[in-house]
């Protein structure tokens, strides 16, 4: 089959000399791991292309600069320069069909920096003001900000005109007295299950006199606090831990988690490398929603199995419904329609035994991955990810550890 040959040239391209006999490996010898190192390649291939372009658009500017002093600057070269570029970005063109053999895993997206800062810090209705105790009876004037925070304050403030606008009061199920406030969640505390996937440091800062750490993480979330002493790695900068933790939580008196590195000693107490915090309320509330990244593509089985509680086709129709967006409307021949928006796309799904059955799921699924599309309610929702956060310790402030 197709998928066979991609898999045999695979094989040869990373073989190292190895013997081509080999069988090529099947679906079952792939698993998340797999994915992501196929993305970790994607997203350096992505950083060297970007680190490229600005070399060149620098390249440029400073000829652009020696050309500029030439004060007579004949047409003759100014023509020319266009086609110099086009020469140079050429070789890049033949990279593409090399991708198509590649793609064969499914992969997610890495993000090199937090998920928050992607997503204008998941702030699209709340804000987060820290709330500061006073600085009156304090003995040192120089209390740290953050040593005086006593809380936080999440909310909105809006301001607009009466009578309102046209506009929002046309929208469907609006109520006056709400004004911009419509459809926001209640805020009753509410009963979350948190899963926090670790999957390796990097770079550590030794902690050591060898020039080592022994890492171990720490967890913290409201009244669990998870320390994974036994499991340390010993002697290593550049641990990869592989690990997922299963907490409980209320929002929201429990909504700020807490990942930490620490170094293991066998005397005295374990040192703080860094920490990270994650507000996950502002995660679970967001209209990008955050709370488990939407994957490229729909599977049933194998390492690519859909890990969302709600599939596709419900995660649409609620959108819709909060929306009050048309739709979704499943239509013949694979096409699906919401609001003045058509998309297309496969209809049949595999299960484990290669039986094929009907299913909207794909339809549903390239709707959300192209959500910012649709207009007034639509926005760009969290992929499938794994974010890179940095570790800081509060005795060296800004200093990523």
């Amino acid at each position: 089959s197709e998928e066979e040959k991609e898999k045999k040239k695979k094989k040869k391209k990373g073989g190292g000399g190895e013997e081509v006999e080999e069988e090529e490996p099947d679906e079952s010898m792939l698993d998340w791991w797999s994915k992501y190192f196929a993305s970790i390649e994607t997203m350096k291939e992505q950083l060297r292309q970007q680190e490229a372009a600005a070399a060149e658009a620098e390249e440029k500017e400073e000829m652009d600069i020696m050309e500029g002093s030439k004060s007579q600057m004949k047409n003759k070269e100014k023509s020319k320069a266009p086609k110099d570029d086009k020469k140079k970005k050429q070789p890049s063109a033949p990279e593409q069909p090399e991708k198509k053999n590649k793609q064969k895993i499914d992969e997610l997206k890495v993000f090199n920096k937090e998920l928050e800062t992607e997503f204008d810090n998941f702030e699209d209705w709340l804000h987060t003001f820290n709330l500061l105790r006073g600085k009156i009876g304090d003995n040192d004037d120089n209390a740290t900000e953050e040593e005086r925070i006593v809380g936080r304050f999440k909310g909105s403030i809006c301001v607009y005109k009466v009578p309102l606008p046209d506009d929002i009061t046309k929208e469907a199920g609006y109520d006056p007295n709400f004004g911009m406030f419509q459809g926001i969640p209640s805020n009753d505390p509410i009963n979350v299950l948190v899963r926090v996937y670790i999957v390796r440091a990097t770079d550590l800062h030794p902690a050591d006199i060898n020039g080592k750490a022994d890492p171990y993480i720490a967890i913290k979330l409201g009244k669990t606090d998870i320390k994974d002493k036994e499991n340390y790695i010993s002697k290593q900068l550049n641990p990869v831990f592989g690990k997922s933790f299963d907490i409980e939580a209320t929002f929201p008196m429990e909504s700020m988690l807490t990942v930490a590195v620490y170094d293991w000693d066998l005397v005295g107490t374990d040192d703080l490398i860094g920490e990270t915090k994650i507000d996950l309320e502002n995660r679970y509330y967001s209209k990008h929603r955050a709370t488990c990244g939407v994957s490229q593509t729909y599977s049933i089985h194998g390492y690519n199995t859909w890990r969302d509680p709600m599939k596709p086709s419900q995660i649409l129709s609620k959108l819709c419904k909060e929306g009050k967006v048309d739709g979704p409307h499943f239509g013949p021949g694979g096409r699906v329609k919401v609001a003045n928006r058509v998309f297309t796309g496969p209809t049949e799904i595999e299960d484990e035994n290669g039986q094929k059955k009907q299913t909207d799921e794909h339809l549903a699924l390239t709707v959300l991955r192209h959500w910012e599309d649709i207009p007034r309610a639509g926005c760009k929702l969290v992929p499938e990810h794994v974010e890179t956060r940095p570790l800081l310790t509060p005795d060296k402030p800004g200093i990523e550890q």
